[in-house]
C-alpha cells in the first residue's frame, strides 16, 4: 500500500519553501528531502522545479 502523506493536496508553507531550499542546497536527495518535509516526491520535485531549485541526483 502506498504511504500516506499528512499534507497531501496542502499549500506549501513558507517554512517548508525554505526547509527545501536548505536540504537542496545542502545536496540531500529528492528521498530525503520529501521525507523530511513529509510531502510525496513527485509533490516536492514539482515545487522545485516550479521554484528553479535545483535537486541533487543521487546514485
Amino acid at each position: 500500500m502506498a504511504e500516506r502523506f499528512e499534507r497531501h493536496k496542502q499549500p506549501w508553507t513558507s517554512d517548508e519553501l525554505n526547509k527545501l531550499r536548505v536540504l537542496a542546497g545542502k545536496g540531500k536527495g529528492l528521498k530525503e528531502i520529501a521525507k523530511a518535509l513529509n510531502r510525496s516526491e513527485e509533490s516536492t520535485k514539482d515545487r522545485a522545479k516550479a521554484d528553479g531549485i535545483g535537486i541533487a541526483k543521487l546514485r
